[in-house]
């Protein structure tokens, strides 16, 4: 919830605020923050102290939408064009601290599927893959991993899922797109049950997700262990090191839905490639 709250604060800064410059991530100073007496060190060297807690952890796969379609406001229109400069321009913010080489890397690393030819759906959706990776996806794998590693040979447990249920206003209402999937908070109304509260608002199927989530975070909290008390459509697995699994959530999920290296090659870009840039620069 407090990370919820500080979103709707930052928001607000902008509108009165807008001359702030992109990306929007940049004005998250304002948001309050903790530290001090409350959080001694750097957060990543604390995770020793919660190796005997279970952990879940997750993003939507759309999280970033919020703060790009701010930063780059074309993607959702389908009839502006999104020029691949302002895939760079994104880039070259989230990567200023290792200049060109950063940004010129970053760009290979998320056109690399592109092709010769990318169609604006593809390119406009880039653009929100790397806000979710660098505002979510990338912080929230590194917690993962950290939590792991510090509960081997403990007895926490650590579970990843990423949210993929679309947007239900995708392609009705501005500012979302047909191609839209999870937006920030998207899984909030489902979570706390709101489409089985109010069923005229919701499909069928937006209940069936509901009930899912809303079964795997009871057990969750009641054992530890999404999986024990409640039914739920599959097994979700630990997440270690060395398997990397995810569960992937949405309302057509089944126990295929299991999935492995959660966008490894970005994940490995934001983690090891780009910080060794800035290693390279004083060799």
């Amino acid at each position: 919830m407090h990370k919820e709250c500080a979103t709707l604060y930052l928001v607000k800064s902008v509108v009165l605020c807008p001359s702030t410059p992109a990306p929007l991530v940049f004005n998250l100073v304002l948001a309050a923050t903790i530290d001090g007496d409350f959080l001694p060190d750097e957060p990543s060297t604390l995770f020793h102290n919660a190796a005997d807690i279970d952990y879940i952890a997750g993003v939507n796969d759309m999280d970033g939408h919020l703060f790009t379609g701010l930063d780059v406001p074309t993607i959702n229109s389908h009839l502006l064009h999104t020029p691949v400069n302002d895939v760079k321009r994104l880039l070259g913010s989230y990567t200023k601290e290792k200049g060109l080489a950063g940004m010129e890397s970053g760009f290979l690393t998320y056109s690399s599927t592109w092709g010769t030819n990318p169609d604006q759906e593809t390119i406009k959706k880039t653009v929100v893959e790397i806000g979710t990776d660098y505002i979510f996806l990338i912080p929230t794998q590194a917690a993962l991993y950290l939590h792991a590693n510090a509960t081997i040979g403990r007895s926490g447990r650590t579970y990843s899922y990423l949210f993929s249920e679309p947007n239900r206003m995708g392609g009705l209402v501005l500012p979302y797109p047909s191609w839209m999937g999870a937006d920030h908070a998207d899984d909030l109304q489902y979570v706390f049950g709101k489409p089985l509260s109010s069923p005229l608002g919701y499909w069928p199927s937006h209940r069936d997700v509901s009930r899912y989530l809303i079964h795997y975070w009871t057990n969750f909290a009641k054992s530890g262990d999404p999986n024990r008390g409640l039914d739920v459509p599959a097994t979700w697995p630990r997440f270690d090191s060395n398997s990397h699994q995810y569960l992937e959530i949405n309302s057509k999920m089944n126990r295929d839905y299991v999935r492995q290296r959660l966008r490894m090659r970005y994940v490995n870009f934001w983690g090891n490639i780009l910080p060794q840039l800035s290693l390279l620069k004083f060799l």
